[in-house]
């Protein structure tokens, strides 16, 4: 099984169903035909979701519940996309429900015992709870940004590009890697 965290900078490509659907063929081991868990980033929603929160003041517990509901949105448009480009239904479901499947992280992550409820975990984090709990071999992290190989997790959040969680929650997952998939072309 495969994990693929679809970054909600991304959201903006216009051509984002063909280059994820690409990603999804070319990109993965097709020998292996594995099971693919798709984890959607929040994106403008969970935006939405971080000023409302500095606004009002809104509390860890009720933000984490709307930003996990901004993914569970975010999944119903990328398996919108995903079918606009060709891909056929794609189900969106809180457990794998197929050879692919979009996470409603809502249904997901409610009374997760591990995932905090702050803004210290956030979708990338999300995407690394799926990973461990279905035990997938790998997690690929499409991000609008490259990182130099090998990745020093820890660095990468003190810069921005993961949470400040990410590094610790990644510990038992067997192959991590990011794609920067505007660099990658849709066919």
């Amino acid at each position: 099984m495969i994990v693929v965290k679809v970054g909600g900078s991304l959201f903006d490509l216009p051509d984002l169903g063909r280059r994820l659907r690409s990603f999804l063929t070319a990109g993965i081991n097709p020998v292996a035909r594995p099971e693919v868990v798709l984890v959607p980033g929040g994106g403008p929603a969970a935006d939405v979701v971080r000023s409302l929160d500095r606004r009002h003041g809104l509390g860890d517990a009720v933000a984490h519940q709307l930003a996990l509901r901004a993914m569970t949105l975010s999944a119903h448009f990328l398996a919108a996309l995903l079918e606009a480009a060709g891909a056929g239904p794609v189900p969106v479901a809180s457990r794998p429900a197929g050879p692919l499947t979009i996470l409603d992280a809502f249904g997901f992550a409610l009374g997760d015992p591990v995932l905090p409820a702050s803004w210290d975990a956030t979708s990338d984090s999300v995407a690394a709870r799926v990973a461990v709990v279905l035990g997938a071999d790998e997690l690929v992290l499409l991000k609008s940004v490259t990182l130099p190989e090998p990745v020093d997790w820890e660095e990468a959040a003190r810069v921005g590009h993961v949470d400040p969680l990410f590094a610790q929650m990644t510990r038992t997952i067997p192959r991590v890697r990011v794609v920067n998939l505007r660099t990658c072309a849709a066919e």
